[in-house]
């Protein structure tokens, strides 16, 4: 097969000759600049963002795509079905870190490590007698594929009640118990965590609208892993003085504006799209892109 592979692969240098051993390789490191081949000559694709700036309809002979990321959202998937293109993600790449990223925002705001920070940066000797624990804590879940589970397995192992919102509902050990879409109005108000690992789809755009915040409860924590357009930041901000924590890993526009009032709250953890970052990372990368690849 006739591989394009982009440097949405970091590592993807360290495995061209092991790919040329079966295929056709051709390298672009920046999926923006021009391709190093004609259009027709692609059969295959190793990357991420690359639709964005070249129509997938240039690409007449694609056949297969492997993508670097967990989210469809940077493809025209009507089009791929359309025509029969495989296509593979990154599912469970990823996973791992964005679970232990959700856990540990959660417990710096639980155990107000920010005022402990501040406190040893001026060598101050203050006691706080409001931090809270995770255990029996009920913690909502809504989107429940890889991300998602990863998170229940670790907010379980705390002692939580984990309540999972997924479109399509299944059993899972993890998950006290698995809910559809159609109940998360009801499960927002009885939970003291709500964690986002949700898709960016029409159906899940500004999920967390303004009748959806308001529906949290005093003192919750809400944790968008997500894509930043599955929260209405506007409406969020009119209840950050009634919630508990943010925290936010995603944004609708990136990077966040220096302006925007969430650097400065108390309550809110900003982070640049970063919760992803591990250090197994390539290598889970490595082995799903290869073992796709076999027979191909």
């Amino acid at each position: 097969m006739n591989l394009l592979v982009t440097g949405a692969w970091q590592q993807a240098a360290d495995y061209i000759e092991q790919l040329r051993k079966e295929h056709e390789v051709v390298f672009m490191q920046w999926e923006n600049k021009d391709l190093p081949c004609e259009y027709e000559w692609v059969e295959g694709i190793i990357g991420n963002g690359i639709f964005l700036s070249h129509q997938i309809d240039k690409f007449k002979n694609l056949r297969y795509i492997q993508l670097t990321s967990a989210g469809y959202d940077r493809v025209p998937l009507d089009y791929i079905k359309e025509h029969h293109i495989e296509i593979h993600n990154a599912r469970g790449v990823y996973s791992i870190p964005m679970a232990e990223f959700a856990i540990t925002g959660v417990l710096q705001l639980y155990k107000q490590m920010r005022f402990f920070q501040e406190n040893q940066k001026a060598h101050r000797w203050i006691k706080r007698r409001d931090l809270l624990e995770l255990n029996e804590k009920t913690v909502c879940i809504v989107g429940c594929g890889s991300v998602g589970t990863e998170c229940a397995k670790r907010f379980s192992s705390f002692g939580c009640y984990v309540v999972g919102i997924d479109l399509y509902p299944k059993e899972n050990q993890y998950y006290e118990k698995m809910l559809s879409l159609n109940a998360l109005d009801d499960v927002l108000t009885q939970a003291d965590i709500v964690v986002l690992t949700v898709p960016l789809t029409e159906e899940t755009h500004y999920l967390m609208n303004n009748s959806r915040l308001k529906k949290l409860q005093e003192g919750a924590i809400l944790v968008n892993i997500a894509r930043g357009a599955v929260v209405d930041i506007e409406a969020l901000t009119v209840y950050l003085d009634k919630l508990g924590g943010v925290v936010l890993d995603v944004f609708e526009e990136e990077p966040l504006s220096e302006e925007s009032e969430l650097w400065n709250r108390e309550n809110v953890i900003v982070t640049p799209h970063n919760s992803f970052v591990g250090e197994k990372n390539q290598k889970r990368l490595q082995k799903i892109i290869m073992e796709n690849l076999k027979g191909k």
